[in-house]
């Protein structure tokens, strides 16, 4: 389908897929392009996410285009302690404020002449006036969270009076950014109805695509799988590490002492200090892993102790696909519309993941059954080239993209 060109701006390169939001936009970049959309993705190549020379020549090579831009942004306390004494912005938008990103940006759409320019983080909305000036594509922004009730969250299970002050500020001033930038886009992609309709409450014209994060559904591998516990995620997103933390603290010893032949690994990016040493028998930390899939392949149980976040947790989505079964908080769940004991286990209390992780070992017939269900059920509802395809033909009715 030819004069269809989408620009493609996100604050990181979308690898490795280790995490769901490398996991989601690499499932949008793809998704446009099933559906014979041109795709240029432009994206910084940060501090905190660097990659290899080889790795960066060798990812995106069946789209139009890929390039990256050398950003540093790195968390400092100067910086830290300045943006929050004298920014009314908050520092996750001020830390991607680059002059050589926005030239690069200014130099494709002058040659690339997109259709659509499609922005996957909302802290890269200061680029829009300089965008706007430049050229008449429709903007796009997808919601994978509505950052302000992520870090509001957070506050509230922060107990320390300076940091729950500070968690409480970032919010407020999210909240702020978010509000003001929300109306600057032709079209909002977010990822849950709840997200969808927190946006119609500040902007109800607006128009709103509410598309999941898709899968794909791959054929069951003969792999044997072990039946202990797993959590793999990106650690530098405070979130996790709070989620952990609190597993670790407050909920495995009861597990534990249900449980005490029940073992859980948990791996991720960026992987902080105090979790590599000193934990609990039972519980093992195997840092960063160079291949998610090869990691989670052997283990049956994902935990998702998470009490702050929000938008889609696609490693559920990725775990329900695979057969596993899955424990998980509510805020862990938000966004999936699986029924509890048919699709997933419900935890929120030390004493309910014991017991999730009990009946578990103990009804291992009946959980292979709650795997099953739910492996139908992403093939069902959030399958990527079935998704890719709304999202497309919506746009497409919308945007008038010729």
């Amino acid at each position: 389908m030819p004069g269809k060109r989408i620009l493609i701006l996100y604050n990181r390169v979308p690898h490795p897929l280790n995490d769901g939001g490398n996991i989601a936009v690499h499932a949008m970049i793809q998704g446009y392009k099933r559906q014979g959309w041109e795709v240029y993705l432009l994206a910084m190549h940060t501090t905190r996410h660097r990659l290899d020379k080889e790795i960066l020549g060798g990812i995106y090579k069946d789209i139009y285009a890929f390039e990256t831009v050398d950003v540093d942004n790195d968390v400092t306390t100067i910086g830290t302690v300045k943006n929050f004494l004298f920014s009314s912005e908050p520092n996750h938008a001020v830390r991607f404020q680059h002059k050589q990103f926005a030239d690069k940006i200014s130099s494709v759409i002058t040659s690339f002449k997109p259709d659509v320019v499609h922005i996957e983080s909302v802290f890269l909305s200061s680029y829009l006036p300089a965008v706007k000036k430049q050229t008449n594509a429709k903007l796009v922004l997808r919601l994978h969270n509505i950052e302000w009730q992520v870090w509001q969250r957070l506050a509230n299970e922060t107990k320390g009076f300076v940091k729950k002050y500070y968690l409480s500020n970032l919010a407020k001033r999210i909240r702020q950014y978010e509000q003001k930038v929300w109306p600057l886009y032709d079209v909002l992609i977010p990822i849950t109805p709840v997200d969808a309709d927190v946006v119609k409450q500040f902007v109800p014209d607006l128009k709103i695509i509410t598309i999941p994060v898709g899968v794909d559904i791959k054929p069951a591998n003969n792999v044997e799988q072990h039946w202990v516990g797993y959590h793999l995620a990106a650690m530098d997103w405070l979130p996790n590490c709070e989620a952990i933390r609190w597993f670790i603290q407050d909920v495995w010893p009861a597990v534990h002492s249900k449980e005490p032949g029940f073992q859980f690994h948990f791996a991720g990016r960026n992987m902080p200090a105090e979790f590599k040493a000193g934990l609990p028998a039972g519980i093992t930390c195997d840092g960063e892993v160079p291949d998610g899939n090869a990691y989670v392949v052997d283990k049956k149980i994902l935990i998702v102790p998470l009490r702050s976040g929000g938008g889609i947790r696609v490693k559920i989505l990725e775990a329900m696909a695979m057969g596993k079964v899955v424990i998980s908080t509510t805020v862990g769940i938000q966004g999936i519309d699986a029924i509890q004991g048919k699709h997933f286990l419900l935890a929120d209390t030390p004493e309910q993941f014991a017991s999730a992780v009990s009946f578990i070992l103990n009804n291992k017939v009946a959980s292979e059954q709650i795997a099953q269900n739910a492996r139908h059920f992403i093939a069902e509802h959030y399958d990527s080239a079935s998704l890719a395809q709304n999202l497309t033909q919506k746009l497409n009715t919308i945007l008038r993209v010729e």
